[in-house]
């Protein structure tokens, strides 16, 4: 559904979480981590005539480019929609025009449609370093993987269907592997470290779009970005730097927004502030709560206004907040979100996501999911502090993952000697600084961590057609919507400009389209914003 919000922010809460943004301290880290993503690649040292030297990096043949192609038809509405699907890869070159990655695709395109126009949306997951099957199974491709969300999954055989909430009706759709996940390598001299980083991401799948555009002459169709988790800190990266080349888009869909990674910066309560509304959310589903409303969009509210308001105040003030205070705060902090009032207090009223999920379900002997607080886990005991997994992964993920390596060998029949990466393994050496390609003032310059909103404030200031469309789960724990909403409404745009951004909420986890009442949401939402973001 798509809902107006309607409060005010507290001034002391303001100056609270405006704290966070001009602080480049934080130890890189990733706070929306979707899949565990990928080691980058070191070089071993040699030991010749006792000096330490490295070997130089080996070279990479550079594949062909290459695809299979194959013919579709879907039953959607009760029309019939013919496509091509193909499944393959293209290079990208770097500065110097040589090939340094060979980056895997599927495209989906419709039989018959005039191209010029004819939308065109690329799709992404996040991680970093994750590969795209979680969006490309799940969401709005002409197939979809069944699960038993938000239970645990049960084994094979698995079962794809045809998906009667793709977006095919509206849109053709480009689903990307990032580099070095998927089928997507590093080709030529290019190792990991080409890849691995905010800005070098940014530079692959900029580099990617054009590519494809060119190679399929969509230069002139309507374009839209479609990203999920950290894929929306890359498409707010690309909203700018897709302009500056020239590439102008249409629109962009933020599916569980990250936007701003020094969120977690020591010493600032912005992250508590952000949470509380989404553990609000948790305690109504859970029915942890007395005199709960009937809806939880109205729940929420009660939670934002309280957040923004006597608990940020409360939070401002540090070990200097008076008793009464303290206590006054507490009470309500824990109508709110189910958990006790000397649980809260103890906590210094600074809950942290791993605790909630831990302590809101204890008397239960149950602990919550991250990416999906629907999920319920089991731990050996009860009386441990965090989690000791996360079921709204372990629930879905075999099932996404036999998904798409029967999908594109028997029904895509792509054919490949490598191994497909649903990630890219561990990425300890991502580079998380992150310089805007043109955001201003205030937003320029080197960041120690990304924070992008402020790419894409800029983006819309000169692109004033640019319309942005936020998705959010209410029961999302890796990327609250609380922070969503903050950052989308602190790009400062003027008036005339504010309508352009539109938001959306759905009974859901991070994974929007694990529910699928809430996948049919979305789908119809989409569907009226790609309509008026191509008019």
């Amino acid at each position: 559904m798509i809902a107006v919000r309607r409060f005010a922010f507290n001034w002391v809460a303001a100056a609270a979480l405006l704290c966070v943004l001009s602080s480049q301290s934080l130890q890189s880290r990733a706070l929306a981590q979707e899949r565990p993503a990928a080691q980058q690649q070191a070089q071993q040292p040699a030991h010749q005539g006792g000096e330490e030297q490295k070997e130089a990096p080996k070279e990479t043949p550079i594949p062909p480019e290459k695809s299979s192609v194959t013919h579709h038809e879907l039953m959607l509405n009760g029309k019939s929609l013919k496509y091509t699907a193909t499944a393959g890869t293209l290079l990208i070159r770097d500065e110097d025009d040589k090939p340094y990655g060979s980056i895997f695709y599927v495209a989906y395109t419709l039989d018959g449609a005039e191209p010029t126009t004819r939308p065109v949306s690329f799709l992404y997951n996040g991680g970093p370093g994750s590969a795209t099957l979680w969006l490309h199974m799940g969401s709005f491709s002409p197939v979809r993987i069944q699960t038993d969300s938000p239970n645990a999954t049960a084994g094979p055989p698995f079962k794809l269907v045809p998906n009667q909430y793709s977006l095919l009706d509206k849109t053709d759709m480009v689903f990307i592997d990032a580099p070095l996940t998927g089928y997507s390598r590093a080709v030529g001299k290019a190792q990991a470290k080409d890849f691995a980083g905010v800005d070098q991401d940014l530079k692959a799948f900029d580099r990617f779009i054009a590519r494809y555009i060119s190679v399929n002459q969509r230069w002139n169709s309507p374009k839209f970005l479609i990203g999920e988790s950290y894929g929306t800190t890359r498409s707010a990266g690309l909203s700018d730097l897709l302009g500056s080349d020239g590439i102008q888009l249409n629109g962009i869909v933020l599916i569980s927004s990250i936007l701003n990674y020094a969120i977690r910066s020591p010493g600032y309560d912005t992250i508590y502030i952000s949470n509380l509304p989404s553990y609000a959310a948790a305690a109504w589903y859970f029915n942890k709560v007395q005199n709960k409303t009937p809806d939880v969009a109205a729940w929420v509210q009660q939670a934002r206004e309280f957040a923004a308001g006597p608990y940020a105040a409360a939070l401002y003030q540090g070990h200097n907040l008076p008793a009464a205070q303290l206590d006054s705060v507490a009470r309500e902090m824990s109508r709110l979100t189910g958990l006790s009032v000397d649980y809260i207090k103890e906590a210094n009223l600074r809950v942290s996501p791993t605790r909630f999920r831990k302590e809101v379900l204890r008397g239960d002997r149950k602990t919550l999911g991250r990416y999906d607080m629907r999920f319920e886990g089991e731990d050996i005991d009860a009386a441990g502090e965090n989690p000791s997994y996360d079921p709204s992964d372990t629930g879905i993920s075999g099932a996404f993952v036999a998904a798409i390596h029967d999908y594109l060998e028997r029904e895509l029949k792509y054919e490949s000697n490598d191994t497909y990466r649903p990630s890219a393994g561990d990425i300890g050496q991502w580079d998380w600084k992150h310089r805007p390609a043109g955001a201003g003032p205030g937003f320029g310059g080197q960041q120690l961590q990304p924070y992008v909103a402020g790419d894409l404030g800029a983006a819309i200031r000169k692109n004033p057609h640019l319309k942005v469309f936020s998705a959010n789960g209410y029961f999302d724990l890796a990327t609250p919507f609380f922070a969503t909403e903050y950052d989308l409404d602190h790009m400062d745009l003027e008036p005339e400009l504010r309508g352009n951004v539109q938001f959306g909420y759905y009974p859901s986890g991070h994974m929007i389209y694990l529910n699928v009442d809430a996948l049919h949401q979305l789908k119809d939402d989409l569907a009226a914003f790609i309509d008026k973001a191509t008019k």
